[in-house]
């Protein structure tokens, strides 16, 4: 059978549909949303590997860097689509900071919020305008809750394709109406996303429609590899853990999921590169839901082979809320399962606090559901489910666009208006006057004393983002000790190991100076402590906290209150 179905490649690489029912095989056309035979909605797109394994990576150096560069497994006949939306390419960050109040030496994150619309869906949309546009479709329909919906709505666009958007209520205003500048045909829902979906479905079957499906639409599928093509790139190579080729998949790979689409595809992706001998194994999959809308996670823990499906979504993170996952729950367990993988589901507040943690640390605003991953990372790795030496990656799904402003602090902008200041005939000295009061309240000095200048700057960069402290830095005893015989700081935040002089050694010295007895002393240690050790320290520290077991938060708002 395979040999007579149509190449649709022109680069030699076959490929078909199968059912993954019956196993019916049968050409790729976008409006046959069942299989021929059975009927089943199940269906995914193999790739004659074996022919693939001698034109896949030696036609890489002729290809841009965005995802069109892995052509030859994309359902797609031209040897480029011309409508120039140009998706993947995104960077792997290596998140140091974060990382190292984590404890994980090896953390990356995929920033997908670098594509044309700011998100992983840009990927989705860009391969099935492609798909349309090679078969001479001129509408689409989608249901979203947001991100699709403008990463089509672009696509879309420039490809001369009419789209009809079915939106629920809850989409925020500045995505739903970004969605209509496009020239999207938007059909406001207020119900859940499940019940938009469904009106999105009729609708698309009354006019013949092309309607993308999500976990169930085969392009949408074949989009997501693609992230995982680039990761097994971009990743270092190692002797131990890369192929000869140079590529390597990671050892984690976490994603927080609503219908599951993108770790669908995602491993699909490292499966294909593994049977091309691309890379040496496939990673364990991480996935993340939100508490209020989480499924597949309560199905995971509770052993059941289905999940039942949430009627009423309770979170606020809207891109997180398909309530019925359906067979894709049964995918995704398969797959962490045979991974070694694992579901976990974090609050709103656990998200949002990611949310601000990954801002503050790693410079990234991102968006909620993205924050829910992070959520999940943090949460893995504070129950010793990652480990130190483990590569980890963290899809960041997309940018947060806008900042709600519920997630700044009461006092996140300080305000100057001159009209308060006397402006005399040296206009400089009045607002030297204003400059002047944004360092007023700025009375705390705080003496950081680590040998690990990474260390160092991790808590620093904590401790400014949250507040207004003058900030000196020791990386030995000697020094630290001299600081505080020069000027005694508000606060001492102190590692135990130390070269020459322990922080035990250091604590002992400062409390045989009678002006420096009374200088509280926060401890931030990784090492190992007896039970004696912990017993001594809470008996004279003012905090103890160990790194790689608590938020930057935590210490910043203990730092706060004891300064307070």
């Amino acid at each position: 059978m395979r040999d007579e179905i149509e190449n649709h490649h022109t680069k030699g690489v076959k490929f078909w549909v199968a059912c993954e029912d019956c196993h019916t095989q049968s050409t790729f056309k976008p409006l046959e949303t069942k299989c021929p035979s059975c009927e089943s909605d199940w269906r995914s797109i193999r790739y004659d590997l074996e022919s693939a394994k001698s034109v896949f990576s030696s036609n890489l150096a002729h290809r841009p860097n965005n995802l069109w560069r892995y052509l030859d497994l994309l359902p797609l006949q031209s040897v480029e689509p011309t409508f120039g939306f140009h998706a993947g390419g995104t960077p792997l960050l290596r998140a140091e900071q974060l990382g190292l109040l984590l404890g994980l030496d090896h953390l990356y994150i995929k920033d997908e919020r670098q594509g044309p619309t700011n998100s992983f869906k840009d990927r989705q949309a860009a391969v099935s305008t492609a798909v349309l546009l090679e078969h001479e479709l001129n509408q689409a329909v989608i249901c979203s809750t947001g991100n699709v919906a403008i990463a089509f709505s672009a696509t879309c666009a420039r490809a001369g394709i009419q789209l009809w958007g079915f939106l629920t209520s809850l989409v925020p205003p500045e995505k739903m109406h970004e969605v209509a500048i496009y020239g999207t045909k938007v059909i406001k829902v207020t119900g859940t996303y499940d019940e938009a979906k469904k009106l999105a479905h009729d609708f698309a079957d009354q006019r013949h429609l092309y309607l993308d499906r999500g976990i169930r639409s085969l392009a949408a599928v074949e989009s997501m590899k693609t992230i995982a093509f680039e990761i097994a790139e971009q990743l270092p190579a190692t002797r131990s853990g890369s192929s000869p080729t140079g590529w390597r998949s990671p050892d984690w790979y976490i994603q927080a999921v609503s219908g599951g689409l993108g770790p669908i595809g995602v491993m699909k992706g490292f499966q294909e590169l593994q049977y091309l001998n691309l890379t040496a194994g496939v990673p364990s999959l991480g996935i993340i839901q939100a508490e209020g809308c989480a499924p597949m996670v309560s199905a995971w823990k509770a052993g059941k082979a289905q999940a039942e499906p949430v009627l009423h979504p309770q979170t606020h993170i809207t891109t997180l809320t398909t309530g019925d996952p359906g067979r894709a729950y049964t995918l995704l367990q398969q797959q962490i399962r045979d991974t070694g993988g694992v579901m976990e589901s974090v609050s709103d507040e656990e998200a949002f606090r990611a949310l601000r943690l990954i801002a503050k640390l790693e410079g990234l605003s991102v968006e909620p559901a993205a924050a829910a991953a992070f959520a999940g990372l943090i949460k893995l790795a504070r129950e010793g489910i990652l480990k130190r030496d483990e590569l980890i990656v963290v899809n960041c799904s997309g940018h947060a666009m806008p900042v709600k402003p519920q997630l700044l602090a009461p006092d996140w902008a300080q305000e100057i208006d001159t009209r308060r200041f006397s402006l005399p005939a040296q206009p400089q000295e009045g607002l030297l006057s204003a400059l002047e009061t944004l360092t007023s309240n700025i009375a705390n000095d705080i003496l950081i004393v680590d040998d690990q200048s990474d260390a160092r700057r991790l808590i620093r960069r904590i401790l400014e983002s949250q507040g207004s402290y003058t900030i000196r830095e020791a990386a030995d005893g000697p020094t630290a000790l001299e600081a505080c015989e020069s000027s005694p700081p508000d606060l001492v935040i102190l590692d135990l190991m130390l070269p020459g002089m322990d922080g035990f050694e250091i604590m002992e010295k400062l409390k045989a100076k009678s002006d420096q007895t009374d200088i509280p002393v926060i401890v931030v240690t990784a090492k190992e402590l007896t039970t004696d050790e912990t017993n001594k320290l809470k008996a004279t520290v003012r905090g103890l906290f160990v790194k790689g077991d608590f938020l930057g938060d935590d210490l910043a708002n203990h730092v706060d209150k004891l300064l307070d």
